[in-house]
């Protein structure tokens, strides 16, 4: 449909009707934009003085714009937190993070999302969660350090109880949504967190140890005494590192390293590995038994969610450049960015 540059960050893209919201660094500026779904039209732009750099990853912002009633919350790479008026970009409030948290930009600098949850947005400041009031910015809460992290605040209903799951230094933490009271722990090797928990059907916790490393089923009760957490399996056959992995048909498909792998989620045992895609990052389609694979590369490919054997079935380049950046899917649009560039893909069906 069409195809532009964009300034570095690894910022996805979040959409609502035919506009489309992402993060960007503009040379000195950390900059929110508004674009057009289909022209890729800018439509605003707010920007802040604020710039971070490092040598693995590059300029520019991580985190992803969340959009609610009309406003659009983004967290930056050195810890601003911005209300937005999603129609025009209009400052509602906006929070210096690791002033009011006490915590240091960390080394890979911040990485969360913004998680609204009925009156709160709660980000995470490395491993520290913090909850501020969604109409005004005043702080609400403040969580337990917990050391460093770049994963977001996760949303969860396990054993009936809404929370906050957070993946940092010390493995899982969940958080009361209300106060930020810890509920529970589950201590994992001692890592950088990166990759989200994923929640299988029965309930249960899949979490990574972070920067590869195994990938293990938590069981996660509450009892007269409190909350339990115990260990089903931990497994080496799908180590995520900083991309996704999903559930599907009593499976698990994630990046084991750079190659595409399958466990069964029953004992957490290979079913099969295949096709070099980098750090890349893919979407489920559930109704379609199928992967929606972005490279590294920019390339897109489409795999088989099936456990009996990897197929690739289709493959193609969509963008240039390295590309660590989540695809966004809407109808049958396909949003896809990098540091260089942006384009969406509209993904017909076959003739026939």
């Amino acid at each position: 449909m069409w195809r532009q540059p964009v300034g570095p960050g690894w910022s996805s893209l979040s959409v609502e009707g035919d506009r489309f919201y992402t993060q960007v660094q503009r040379g000195a500026e950390e900059a929110v934009s508004c674009y057009r779904v289909g022209t890729g039209k800018l439509v605003w732009r707010h920007v802040d003085a604020a710039r971070f750099w490092e040598s693995n990853a590059g300029a520019g912002p991580r985190g992803t714009p969340t959009l609610h009633y009309g406003r659009v919350y983004t967290f930056g790479a050195t810890g601003i937190l911005n209300a937005l008026d999603a129609g025009d970009g209009a400052v509602k409030w906006s929070r210096d993070v690791p002033k009011d948290s006490e915590t240091k930009v960390p080394g890979w600098v911040f990485a969360s999302s913004p998680l609204v949850v009925e009156d709160l947005v709660i980000v995470a400041a490395g491993g520290r969660l913090v909850g501020y009031d969604l109409a005004s910015g005043e702080p609400r809460w403040f969580g337990p350090k917990g050391g460093l992290g770049y994963s977001s605040p996760h949303l969860a209903t396990i054993a009936g109880v809404r929370q906050i799951v957070l993946m940092s230094g010390p493995g899982a933490t969940s958080l009361a949504v209300r106060d930020g009271a810890r509920l529970w722990e589950h201590a994992l090797p001692a890592n950088t967190r990166i990759a989200q928990p994923a929640l299988t059907a029965e309930g249960d916790l899949l979490l990574s140890d972070g920067e590869g490393n195994n990938l293990h089923r938590v069981a996660v009760t509450q009892g007269a005494s409190g909350w339990t957490t115990e260990e089903r399996w931990s497994s080496n056959g799908l180590k995520p590192y900083f991309s996704d992995f999903v559930v599907h048909k009593g499976h698990v498909y994630g990046f084991d390293g750079s190659i595409l792998a399958c466990i069964d989620l029953r004992d957490g045992q290979r079913k099969w590995k295949g096709g070099r895609y980098g750090h890349g990052q893919m979407i489920l389609l559930a109704d379609q038994d199928l992967l929606l694979v972005l490279s590294e590369e920019g390339e897109l490919a489409l795999v088989s969610a099936l456990a009996d054997r990897f197929t690739e079935m289709a493959r193609f380049r969509a963008i240039k450049g390295k590309t660590w950046n989540h695809p966004v899917l809407v109808g049958d649009v396909l949003l896809v960015r990098n540091s260089e560039e942006m384009a969406a893909i509209r993904l017909a069906m076959p003739r026939r």
